[in-house]
């Protein structure tokens, strides 16, 4: 049995599915797995919260400066969740590469290096 947990965009995902005896041997028998001994382990793992940081950082850069609203719209369609662009806007304030400041009506974003 396997059980699987999380979101996809604003929904919970809670499955099993359960596999006997025969689906598990079929299923294995589509591996294809080496004896040879791996030459150099990844440095690092990339999660995928790593490669929304970054590619938040990034949206950023190209930017050079860019409004508080504008760029939540563009984090909210990256990571497809209110909540989640708002957390990468805050990230972002802590970021030692980016400068905040008020504009007239909202925060303005810039990438600095």
């Amino acid at each position: 049995m396997v059980r699987i947990r999380g979101t996809i965009g604003d929904w919970p995902v809670d499955l099993t599915v359960e596999l006997d005896a025969g689906d598990w041997a079929a299923l294995g028998a589509q591996l294809q797995v080496s004896d040879a001994p791996v030459s150099q382990p990844p440095a690092r793992p990339v999660n995928q919260d790593d490669a929304v940081w970054e590619t938040t950082k990034d949206l950023l850069r190209k930017a050079g400066q860019i409004s508080g609203p504008e760029l939540l719209g563009q984090l909210q369609a990256l990571t497809g969740s209110t909540g989640a662009g708002k957390r990468l806007l805050v990230r972002l304030r802590h970021c030692p590469e980016v400068k905040v400041v008020s504009g007239t009506d909202s925060p303005i974003y810039s990438w600095i290096e």
